[in-house]
């Protein structure tokens, strides 16, 4: 590209691109959404490489899939050793800032962005970690049920509010702070990444998002098998979340659809506000605007809530893109999240040849500036909870094939079948089609290997989170590595040692007379 944009990526928690108005949801409303799509580059076959919320987000910001990167559950250290997409953009001359949920275990709580500006929202220790050795006992403390179904619908104010409405503010002064920086001559150009927890449950909403829906009008669940009906994965998760126990009325379903959808749109009013910060600092023309999320939801889809599994609505992601260059139109070649490094990359002026560590993503900028790709795949892993063997996913142009050693394998055409009601893997028909994604798997991967080292990686972080209890219980929890953002207030909006006046010019935006 001729020039550096400034870039913005925004990323939704568990939105399934299913349900948003930009993707043909015929209620959800998601005007701002909406408004990006149509002057850009929707990609219709964006999925995540891990189902879950830290796997997912390291594989995308380290470019690699989770089993290259150890990165197997919500309690997996991301090596500070590991370079992301934001080490490569400062050293492409971006001032990087992140404002929210990147869900970073470890003591690097940055990995690369200059500015953290926001708390995270979950743990970052090894608190979460599954035990493949015991894989049926449930963590009640951290373990997904149906009890959140059960509780969904309207409140003021919950923790999830309170996160998003904070990483939105942070996020709208960041850039504000950034364009003063440029009008007294800081050219640099930014890169930011927008993290937001919505709409993750619980699927608790305001009224007045909750209010934009009513009972009657939302959509039931497609395809809902009967229990004796699921596959052995499915069976496993329908038990670890306790569906398979915990029978749900209709309209407890709909009840927690339609805070789903409100929520929805709640995340929707944060790309809106973030829009509106692009315009009024004049950034609008020069910034790449990336919307995409950590993996989708189920949302009673199947019989099955939230995500953890490779079908539709939980691997698949919303990835839209506009901006200078940007063609407008949509995608249908299978992509995914280790992309977005490549794609960042190019975007930001650099290539491939500058990476430190061999990446598994390509880049989409061809696509996305309207040009073709003969690449239409996407590799998964997921290696945490509801299994005891890693489980894998590829998907090459309309097929999708997922195996794990415990179970039948499955094979879909997600064209012709998007509900997945076929599994196709014996059909005689496509016996030669799932052969080769069989052998495909076996000479990819080495499922045993792969066990043992998640297996390895549970014990130690085990044992390193109980003497890490241990020393939280002496010193208290400030002590462990949840981040806490930096804050001088000495500097902060008029002190003493600066005139007054200097200040209010700093802080007005545009400049008096700009």
């Amino acid at each position: 590209m001729s020039t550096q944009p400034n870039i913005l990526l925004i990323m939704a928690d568990q939105l399934a691109p299913h349900f948003t108005g930009a993707y043909g949801h015929p209620l959800v409303k998601t005007p701002h959404l909406d408004a990006i799509a149509a002057r850009g580059m929707r990609f219709d076959s964006a999925y995540c490489n891990s189902p879950l919320c830290a796997p997912s987000r390291f594989s995308m910001m380290a470019g690699q899939l989770v089993g290259k990167i150890g990165a197997f559950d919500n309690a997996s250290e991301f090596k500070a050793s590991t370079p992301t997409f934001a080490h490569y953009l400062a050293t492409l001359g971006y001032d990087t800032c992140l404002s929210g949920k990147m869900h970073f275990v470890g003591p690097d709580q940055k990995h690369g962005f200059k500015d953290r500006i926001t708390t995270d929202i979950y743990p970052s220790d090894f608190a979460w970690t599954p035990d493949w050795e015991d894989h049926e006992a449930r963590i009640d403390k951290w373990y997904h049920n149906m009890q959140t179904v059960k509780e969904s619908g309207m409140a003021h104010a919950t923790f999830q509010i309170d996160y998003d409405d904070e990483v939105a503010f942070a996020a709208t002064r960041w850039l504000f702070n950034h364009a003063r920086d440029k009008a007294a001559g800081h050219e640099k150009p930014f890169a930011m990444v927008a993290s937001f927890i919505h709409p993750h449950d619980p699927y608790v909403a305001r009224p007045e998002w909750y209010n934009l829906y009513q009972d009657d009008e939302i959509d039931m669940p497609v395809y809902v098998p009967e229990m004796d009906e699921l596959d052995p994965f499915s069976q496993r998760l329908s038990d670890g979340i306790e569906a398979s126990t915990t029978p749900l009325t209709e309209a407890e379903i709909r009840k927690a659809r339609r805070a789903y959808y409100a929520n929805v749109s709640y995340f929707d009013s944060k790309i809106g506000a973030l829009v509106k910060t692009l315009e009024e600092t004049g950034e609008i023309d020069n910034t790449i605007i990336i919307i995409t999320a950590d993996h989708g939801d189920m949302l009673g889809e199947r019989g099955l809530w939230y995500k953890m599994n490779f079908f539709e609505h939980s691997g698949r992601v919303p990835l839209i893109m506009a901006g200078p260059q940007i063609a407008n139109g949509a995608v249908s070649n299978a992509c995914s999240l280790v992309d977005i490094l490549p794609t960042l990359i190019e975007f930001g002026g650099g290539s491939v040849d500058m990476v430190g560590e061999p990446i598994d993503g390509r880049s989409l900028v061809p696509l996305a500036t309207g040009g073709t790709d003969e690449v239409s795949e996407a590799i998964g892993e997921y290696c945490a909870e509801m299994t005891a063997a890693p489980v894998y996913m590829i998907r090459r142009g309309a097929y999708k094939y997922i195996h794990c050693d415990m179970d039948p394998p499955q094979l879909f055409d997600v064209t012709n079948d998007p509900h997945e009601k076929t599994n196709l893997a014996d059909d005689a028909e496509h016996k030669a089609l799932a052969d080769a994604f069989a052998k495909e798997v076996a000479e990819r991967w080495d499922g045993a290997k792969m066990r043992d080292d998640v297996i390895a990686a549970q014990r130690s972080r085990r044992i390193l989170h109980h003497a890490m209890e241990i020393t939280a219980k002496e010193l208290g929890p400030s002590h462990g590595w949840d981040f806490n953002p930096p804050s001088d207030a000495g500097t902060q909006y008029v002190r003493n040692h600066m005139d007054w006046t200097v200040a209010a010019d700093r802080y007005r935006f545009p400049p008096e007379g700009k």
